[in-house]
């Protein structure tokens, strides 16, 4: 792994989440809270659970071990949900477009939520941070078409493309 392809992976991470957040604006409040029995229960909870993973590993790499994710009930709606996403995912592409190789080597010391003392180097968090969000945003897909909104493609091979169009 380099800074560089971690880098672009967290584009990629930003990208896609703006892209599902975009899909999600179709929904009205009450259908983005609604439960429909997935992993999370609703869109937003899903949501909330991606931002939550994001920030739970940002305070890892900084040396603390939460004991818990954010709630989803304090975003009540797309818009307080997308502003924390977009916030977390706007740090990452920052905090990692200034690391260097060595950094990425950087064994990080934790908690994990069941109070298990692990470690692993930086580069293995990053890419299991940007992997997880490809894992959820697959279930919110599945959640959108249930509500009956068309879900867009956050394929990464669409990313590839759209960056190939643009010149990129």
């Amino acid at each position: 792994m380099t800074p560089e392809l971690i880098l672009f992976l967290f584009q990629y991470n930003q990208w896609a989440n703006r892209r599902t957040l975009d899909a999600c604006s179709a929904l009205t409040t009450e259908q983005f809270t609604r439960n429909l029995g997935s992993s999370f229960g609703s869109v937003r909870d899903t949501i909330a659970h991606i931002y939550g993973a994001e920030w739970v590993w940002n305070e890892r790499f900084l040396g603390r071990s939460p004991s818990g994710l954010p709630g989803p009930s304090a975003y009540p709606d797309l818009s307080a949900m997308s502003e924390k996403l977009d916030e977390m995912d706007t740090y990452y592409v920052d905090f990692i477009s200034r690391l260097a190789a060595a950094d990425l080597e950087r064994v990080i010391r934790y908690k994990n939520l069941a109070g298990d003392e692990l470690a692993n180097p930086l580069w293995q968090s990053l890419h299991q941070v940007s992997n997880h969000g490809t894992y959820h945003r697959g279930q919110i897909t599945t959640l959108l078409r249930q509500l009956g909104v068309k879900a867009i493609s956050t394929d990464l091979i669409a990313f590839y493309r759209e960056k190939a169009a643009a010149g990129a």
